[in-house]
């Protein structure tokens, strides 16, 4: 891929700007290609070209083509710097190889190249992710050692750590520590504490400690409200997840189908079917079109009240407008036939379903096994589809 501009030859930066672009695309073959003409024209590359290369084979996870980069760079005398080690180290981390994240920060540091924030970040990500929580804060706390300042990303990074594994004490505490060391929550610390105190169930710390997010000045996202109205709609709260839609509902920046999906879900959840099909009728008046969560969500509410020919013709509509069931519908569907003990109709859908190759799951198999229990004769109804139910 020669480079030409005009009577004029691009120089390192501009080959620079365009490695980057390619690599960011995921063109690493063109980018390599670029590198090579480079060599041939004289123009040799520096770390700025390998960090953009490597990054790029970072990302796709082809590992030895970055030692064999790394390897070139050191031959050419250029050694690493803490991008590189960067570089890698977040690829390691996103790949699960934490410990080997670990190692090459180990390996800097002997190399003289001092880990910054940006690699301890990477590390206490990669150990949360795997839910190694503990491991997270000891790099933590060895970067504090370090006489780095945490700022509010690794502190985020922790509490959802903390959050995830339902450690909620931990997070607060570390919430309080914030302050005290002269850095600020956002509102993404706010959201994962919430989402944390609604998972363990202790809804009445995080009513208080939303109401805090409110007074300290905090302006809720999209995020906030699904997770207080999720929260709510799960705890049985109906009165009050309403009164905060209502509340949210009209409000263009509120006009997210995603936002009516978990009020459509909570109703359909509590037994309120009439106000999620009101919710979901109103769609069209206020802009928005559902997606293929609300059919889908409205299609489980109707199978849990046993209302499968509106749930079917709600799949049908779904179909119409563009969206295809998926398993998941298929299986709700089922279960709702199953369970309403509509053989006749739930034996033409299983023809339907595993026609496109769909199979049960283990709880539609389990309300199987369950009715021929009860009815042996049913077998027979689906004998014709035994070999595929069974796959």
């Amino acid at each position: 891929m020669a480079m030409a501009m005009g009577n004029t030859e691009p120089n390192i930066y501009i080959y620079n700007i365009v490695i980057d672009a390619h690599c960011k695309d995921g063109y690493l073959d063109a980018a390599i290609n670029i590198l090579n003409e480079m060599k041939q024209k004289d123009i040799p590359p520096n770390i700025v070209t390998y960090n953009s290369i490597i990054d790029g084979f970072c990302k796709l996870g082809q590992w030895e083509k970055v030692k064999t980069l790394f390897s070139e760079m050191v031959n050419l005398t250029m050694y690493p710097d803490v991008r590189t080690f960067n570089i890698l180290t977040d690829g390691l981390c996103k790949e699960g190889k934490v410990e080997d994240a670990e190692e090459v920060m180990k390996h800097m540091v002997k190399k003289g190249v001092e880990p910054n924030i940006i690699t301890y970040s990477a590390i206490m990500d990669g150990y949360c992710l795997r839910g190694q929580v503990d491991k997270a804060r000891r790099i933590f706390d060895i970067m504090i050692d370090k006489g780095i300042e945490p700022n509010i990303i690794n502190y985020n990074i922790l509490i959802n750590g903390y959050c995830k594994k339902k450690k909620v004490d931990d997070a607060m505490q570390l919430f309080c520590e914030i302050s005290q060391k002269g850095s600020k929550p956002n509102v993404v610390t706010y959201n994962t504490i919430l989402q944390g105190l609604f998972k363990v169930g202790r809804i009445g710390h995080a009513k208080k400690f939303f109401a805090e997010m409110l007074s300290a000045g905090f302006i809720p996202d999209f995020y906030t409200h699904g997770i207080v109205l999720n929260g709510y709609f799960k705890y049985g709260l109906v009165e009050e997840a309403l009164s905060l839609f209502n509340k949210l509902d009209g409000k263009r920046e509120n006009n997210d189908i995603e936002l009516y999906n978990v009020v459509i879900n909570g109703l359909c959840n509590n037994g309120k079917l009439d106000e999620a099909r009101a919710i979901f009728e109103k769609l069209s008046l206020i802009g928005l079109l559902p997606n293929a969560r609300t059919y889908k969500k409205m299609i489980h509410g109707f199978c849990i009240e046993g209302l499968l020919d509106e749930a079917n013709d709600m799949l049908r509509k779904m179909e119409e407008n563009g969206y295809l069931a998926n398993v998941f519908t298929y299986n709700v569907l089922v279960q709702g036939f199953l369970r309403c003990r509509k053989i006749t109709k739930m034996t033409a859908f299983m023809k339907e379903m595993t026609g496109r190759g769909f199979s049960f799951d283990a709880t539609t198999t389990e309300l199987l096994v369950n009715v021929l229990r009860e009815s042996p004769s049913v077998l027979d109804m689906i004998l014709g589809l035994h070999s595929k139910i069974m796959k």
